[in-house]
């Protein structure tokens, strides 16, 4: 029995592996094909009468490292620069803009049309409405730079805005003006703790000479995240700026730190890191939604009130999208307007939701079919 475990996750991997590279060139991005995948494999075991573990319960722990991998990775080919600071801005500006609108329309059709508290109406609103950096950013390889580093901004601050909305909104839900305070100062509290950390973790990958180093930094990352979350900070927000900090040392290679850190190894340290975290982030993303599609409901998938629920939550969300993106920030690019996955993050917030808040009419198969 073991071989024939060991002989299926390696076949997995492998097909991954081949979605992965084909992607570029059939313009399919690898998770519907992973998703596909999962279905598949649930279709087979039906058929066969095999009996695989329960494996849903371990669904949101691989989600939420894969999450924390592709914003790190992802971070660590961004950089700083005074040119960009345009491109900087109108990504931000998309991230937090499109989010509130998505969220808006939502919630008054959740409210008014079907008669949700809204509460409720919000907590099921916000997964709709964030872009997943976890499909955005391994699709955007083959974009132009500009648009590829617009997509990266974009959907990693899409993500942080996101859960910061999810998680104020489902910790204070009781009382919202007292949460709001709250949150600022936890705002402010999480940067001061991402400098600190950054600091301390990128020393620790400077100075470690033992062979085994990068999967320790990438532990001590996760558990930072952890800790922040369990005192309800905006984690995602660490992950970020740690990998923003090693991706930018430049910044402050010329200042007295120059005399402690030796610069040109420590850029190799961290390609090498980033070489690792690419292989972590492809391992756990693709896994995650394998698991994911194969507790999809095939039946469900085909229902024609899922399908027409889907197809009108795409069609708003481009159509906001291309009203924003063409009319606001004035940006003439129907990649960009077509670029708004939803994805991981997608799920993980919406398995998150309290069963009291959970509106059936936005199920996992409506889910599926909107990724």
């Amino acid at each position: 029995m073991t071989n024939y475990i060991i002989l299926v996750l390696c076949i997995v991997i492998v097909l991954s592996y081949l979605f992965d590279i084909t992607s570029r060139y059939s313009k399919i991005p690898a998770v519907i094909l992973l998703i596909g995948l999962g279905i598949l494999l649930q279709v087979i075991s039906r058929s066969t009468g095999l009996t695989i573990p329960n494996m849903q319960p371990i669904l949101p722990v691989i989600g939420t490292l894969g999450l924390i991998l592709i914003v790190l990775h992802a971070s660590l080919d961004l950089k700083l620069e005074k040119q960009k600071s345009v491109l900087l801005r109108k990504s931000v500006l998309s991230a937090f803009v499109l989010l509130v609108l998505v969220v808006s329309m939502a919630t008054m059709i959740f409210v008014w049309v079907l008669d949700y508290p809204v509460i409720t109406a919000v907590l099921n609103s916000i997964p709709l409405g964030i872009i997943s950096s976890a499909v955005a950013i391994p699709s955007a390889g083959h974009l132009m730079v500009q648009e590829k580093e617009f997509i990266i901004y974009e959907s990693s601050f899409s993500d942080i805005f996101g859960i910061m909305a999810f998680d104020f909104i489902l910790f204070n839900e009781g009382n919202l003006a007292e949460g709001i305070p709250h949150y600022i100062f936890a705002g402010f509290l999480t940067v001061i703790i991402a400098i600190a950390a950054t600091s301390a973790i990128a020393i620790l990958l400077h100075k470690i000479s033992y062979h085994v180093n990068y999967v320790i930094i990438m532990t001590a990352v996760v558990l930072i995240y952890a800790l922040a979350k369990m005192f309800h900070l905006p984690a995602l927000l660490i992950v970020l700026v740690f990998g923003l900090g090693l991706a930018n040392s430049e910044i402050v290679e010329h200042t007295f730190i120059n005399r402690i850190v030796n610069f040109d190894k420590f850029r190799k340290d961290v390609d090498s890191f980033g070489k690792i975290l690419g292989e972590m982030t492809f391992l756990v993303r693709s896994f995650f939604f394998i698991i994911f599609g194969y507790y999809t409901s095939l039946e469900g998938i085909f229902y024609p009130s899922n399908l027409l629920i889907a197809l009108s939550i795409t069609a708003g969300i481009l159509v906001i999208r291309w009203l924003f993106i063409y009319y606001v920030l004035r940006i003439e690019s129907p990649t960009l307007v077509l670029f708004a996955p939803r994805g991981l993050i997608t799920i993980l917030l919406f398995i998150s939701i309290p069963a009291v808040h959970i509106i059936p009419q936005i199920n996992t198969e409506v889910i599926t079919l909107v990724i």
